[in-house]
């Protein structure tokens, strides 16, 4: 059976009489050539719904877009905080939430790692640049293609990012200006970038929880990167 991979949406043109839920297509491909099927998740859906929707899921994967409200996480307002949907960050943390009781495999990619951390209670950057003195620079957008490989991580041994990538050290795209702060309880850190800032997180004793600051969808020429939603899909096989 080919696995049915949820995809999260963002919410465009909200002023307009025609509000748009939408992805990159870039996501739908990498799931498409891991051999899952996208399916995409509305950015407006209430719990029941949700509960409904992701018993039929077989896997999961959270997007990337705008910030989550400082709010959620007790954070420093910053005025570089821009495209807060409060819908959005309610479905997202109850996804995720949810994916981690049941054991439900999960990727989470750039935003998506930072609402795996918030929806279990770690908190953010709410923006790099004015909030870590040493931090590099990480917001290579926009002006730069997507897949300019930014800077180097350091990935830990014998963590499951180091088994997909086959690797403790490669190039990556950083396309953020928030970032993790403190890391919630239970998640494990299994990369950094030089400058310390955390690049993927996962939960070890969990069939399939990981969490990556870049954006390996821009990257899917390179074998690793793909191989990040093989393995996704290979667990949601399972």
């Amino acid at each position: 059976m080919i696995p049915l991979i949820g995809i999260t949406t963002k919410r465009t043109d909200l002023q307009s009489i025609m509000p748009t839920h939408a992805v990159s297509e870039a996501y739908l491909r990498a799931i498409q050539r891991a051999g899952g099927v996208p399916v995409m998740i509305p950015a407006s859906l209430s719990i029941s719904q949700m509960n409904a929707l992701v018993s039929r899921l077989d896997g999961l994967l959270l997007t990337g877009g705008g910030d989550l409200d400082p709010a959620l996480f007790n954070g420093t307002p910053h005025p570089s905080v821009y495209d807060v949907d409060a819908e959005r960050d309610n479905v997202e943390i109850h996804l995720i939430q949810q994916a981690v009781q049941a054991g439900f495999p999960f990727l989470c990619i750039c935003r998506g790692i930072q609402v795996f951390n918030v929806a279990l209670g770690g908190t953010l950057y709410t923006d790099i640049g004015s909030q870590k003195p040493d931090a590099l620079k990480h917001d290579w957008f926009p002006g730069h293609p997507r897949d300019y490989l930014a800077h180097t991580i350091n990935v830990k041994p014998n963590s499951r990012l180091s088994a997909i990538l086959q690797s403790t050290n490669t190039e990556v795209n950083s396309l953020h200006h928030q970032g993790i702060h403190t890391p919630a309880d239970g998640l494990h850190i299994s990369a950094t970038a030089p400058d310390g800032l955390v690049e993927a997180v996962e939960i070890p004793d969990h069939p399939f929880a990981l969490g990556v600051q870049w954006h390996p969808e821009w990257l899917i020429k390179l074998e690793p990167m793909q191989s990040l939603f093989s393995a996704l899909v290979r667990a949601a096989s399972e």
